[in-house]
């Protein structure tokens, strides 16, 4: 498939009619390969994980054709072959709109459906409007590098910036940060995140981190590769014993994402969510 995809065949950047019946074929896929080629890591990647998305216009007709609402989220492997594009999957979505389903049915197509495109097994939870605990927002855990006082120059990625402290020895911390911006590859908005590294390994130069990171502001790469790049640049300068990255991208389109890469078997990530999504 990586052979035959071109980004240019995706309906991302492109002008198109939005669908109120149910269509599945609206789902395009994106190869993880694309990204992992250049980080050397197709065969075997040094971490796993999930991405998961949060969809917050989600709406559907039960079988007496009475409107249903919900939020939905889902949760994809980091080990399976493709990730789904997001706006092919907001008019997915949207296709729900005017389509009869019982609840059961809906959960089974949306797991049908993105499995298929994604190649791998998806989780999917639909959570009422009333359902607040599930999706409060919560402070990060850790140390904020924010108000570290730096001048900044360098607003193209360099990971050459990242490096540890001198005389570095090993730690165990949480780290986190919400300047973190990039640009989506193919039409250039600005994506937005906050970012938790939590690792077991040298001490990072904080500074140089906080640099490294406002260093992804104008580079262009999807959320899940920019998640990727980040965890193979800490893994390659502080040779961590454990690491985690999660990225909680905000809102566009009525869906988030939070990617999640960590060193650990286990690849359940935590369900955070910032007042910012």
């Amino acid at each position: 498939m990586v052979d035959d995809f071109q980004l240019g065949d995706l309906s991302l950047g492109k002008h198109t009619e939005y669908q109120s019946d149910y269509n599945s074929g609206l789902l395009q896929a994106i190869p993880r390969s694309l990204n992992r080629q250049e980080l050397n890591c197709v065969d075997k990647q040094p971490f796993t994980g999930s991405d998961v998305w949060h969809a917050y216009e989600m709406s559907w007709l039960n079988q007496k054709g009475k409107p249903v609402v919900a939020l939905g989220r889902f949760s994809f492997s980091a080990s399976s072959p493709n990730l789904i594009e997001s706006k092919s999957f907001k008019l997915y979505l949207n296709s729900l709109n005017q389509s009869r389903f019982s609840l059961n049915e809906l959960k089974s197509a949306l797991r049908n459906d993105l499995a298929s495109v994604s190649g791998g097994e998806v989780k999917v939870e639909l959570l009422g409007p009333d359902n607040l605990a599930s999706l409060a927002a919560q402070a990060l855990p850790g140390s904020c590098i924010d108000d570290i006082d730096i001048s900044v120059d360098n607003f193209c990625l360099s990971p050459e910036l990242l490096e540890v402290r001198p005389a570095a020895k090993m730690v165990s911390e949480t780290l986190h940060s919400h300047l973190l911006k990039s640009n989506c590859l193919i039409t250039n908005q600005p994506d937005w995140a906050s970012i938790v590294i939590d690792y077991t390994g040298l001490s990072l130069n904080r500074e140089a981190l906080l640099r490294y990171l406002i260093s992804f502001r104008l580079h262009n790469e999807f959320h899940e590769q920019c998640v990727e790049r980040i965890y193979c640049d800490i893994l390659r300068v502080c040779k961590p014993e454990y690491l985690s990255v999660q990225a909680l991208y905000t809102r566009r389109g009525g869906l988030d994402i939070s990617p999640f890469r960590t060193s650990l078997n286990d690849a359940t990530p935590p369900l955070r969510r910032i007042n910012r999504q």
